[in-house]
């Protein structure tokens, strides 16, 4: 068993609140921007002395990203990095989330109008930002407290530094929504220690802050009644050195150790049992360690396995796998294939159907196309990886700009 032991870091400041940026609208004669100033509400601009901050502000959905969003952080952050007077970058998020992943109730409405080309337009978008914020130049800090799931993770974790709180809950469930985990999951997944990434996109299971740090999924941690000295310490910075951030972030630390209770404990369990070439030979390896052991942890494993979508699974793990060898612009651009193809329903509709399960109707029962794991074959999962059609174009990622050495 390996040993877990973790320094986090706090930080300490005095508090300050930098200013804002906000629109309002009255009544007037003039033509209604109500709609201009919705999309721009939806991401806050704070301003600080050498940095600006983006602030995620749709609380009441989590956060949840839309295509208005995402272009709006894209634009931004474009226009930040050009920029010489601004030497640092950080997001964040309003209310009680950082942000809990794609908007998959409008998605899912979007299909069900046959809009397929709004959805890939959304794709398109926020893979264009995980890319860019994976190869930007500044530094950049994500302070991801509260939720963060799905693409909420995706907008973050390409960044330098990723700090996390003690009320931080990170999850990549989308399998268990019908869907396979994108914007760059299958690079950050397939890049943690032994086989946790194919336990955690397989499962949908939760990490908190702790275990976050300890698997290097985030960078720095803090507690959140802390944050708000966190981010004055940010505000008051005049830099764009990188070590001069991280010190700052880091200022403080404290010896923190996950739980006892934590998956982190049964790393070699993972790695015995999802280290296996199929989702078949993973599922028969833990029903051989359940029954070895007697250990009730790999019966719930067992139990979100076989409540998550048998499609999903399948091209789930083949994603991971593949990620391990690519880099983040070559998984995002197959994750685009696969989220293109997904979305045609020629195979399965499954993602609108987890969806209207989970968060549309909340009836926690959904009906997938296929029953079992049997019924989905290699051809299957294969032509979800396939590539776009004559007229279909592939994603398109500024490479040779942004990483001409590679």
């Amino acid at each position: 068993m390996q040993r877990l032991n973790v320094l986090l870091r706090t930080t300490r400041s005095p508090h300050r609140k930098g200013f804002l940026f906000e629109r309002r609208c009255g009544f007037s004669a003039q033509p209604s921007y109500a709609q201009y100033y919705d999309i721009q509400d939806q991401v806050l601009v704070e301003g600080r002395a050498k940095s600006r901050a983006a602030i995620l502000n749709r609380p009441s959905s989590l956060n949840a990203l839309t295509s208005s969003m995402a272009s709006r952080l894209k634009r931004l952050y474009e226009s930040w990095e050009d920029n010489s007077d601004i030497g640092f970058v950080t997001m964040k998020g309003n209310g009680k989330a950082f942000c809990s992943g794609a908007d998959a109730v409008i998605l899912y409405r979007l299909l069900s109008e046959g809009k397929v080309e709004d959805c890939k337009i959304f794709f398109q978008t926020l893979y264009k930002f995980v890319y860019l914020l994976g190869t930007y130049v500044k530094p950049h800090v994500a302070i991801l407290d509260g939720i963060t799931m799905g693409g909420g993770a995706g907008i973050s974790l390409p960044g330098m530094f990723r700090l996390v709180t003690d009320k931080t809950v990170f999850a990549t469930p989308e399998a268990q929504m019908g869907f396979h985990p994108d914007a760059g999951a299958s690079y950050y997944l397939s890049r943690l220690p032994g086989y946790l990434g194919e336990y955690l996109a397989l499962t949908g299971e939760k990490l908190n802050g702790v275990e976050m740090i300890a698997c290097g999924l985030a960078t720095h941690y803090a507690l959140n009644a802390r944050l708000a000295l966190v981010e004055e310490r940010l505000g008051t910075l005049i830099t764009d050195i990188p070590s001069v951030i991280e010190d700052s972030l880091a200022q403080y630390g404290d010896l923190v150790y996950p739980d006892k209770k934590s998956i982190l404990h049964k790393i070699d369990t993972i790695d015995k049992c999802f280290s296996r070439d199929t989702v078949e030979e993973i599922i028969e390896a833990l029903e051989n360690e359940a029954a070895e052991s007697f250990d009730h942890w790999c019966t719930e494993v067992l139990k979100k396995l076989k409540e998550a979508s048998p499609l999903s699974l399948k091209v789930t793990l083949q994603s991971v796998r593949e990620g391990r060898f690519q880099s983040l612009d070559q998984c995002l651009a197959r994750e685009y294939r696969v989220s293109v193809n997904w979305i045609t329903n020629q195979v399965s509709n499954d993602f609108c159907e987890g969806v209207r399960a989970r968060l549309v109707d909340k009836d926690f029962s959904p009906k997938w196309m296929h029953s079992s794991l049997g019924e989905v074959t290699k051809e299957m999962v294969d032509w979800h990886f396939a590539p776009l059609g004559e007229f279909e174009p592939e994603l398109d990622l500024p490479t040779a700009i942004r990483e001409p050495s590679v």
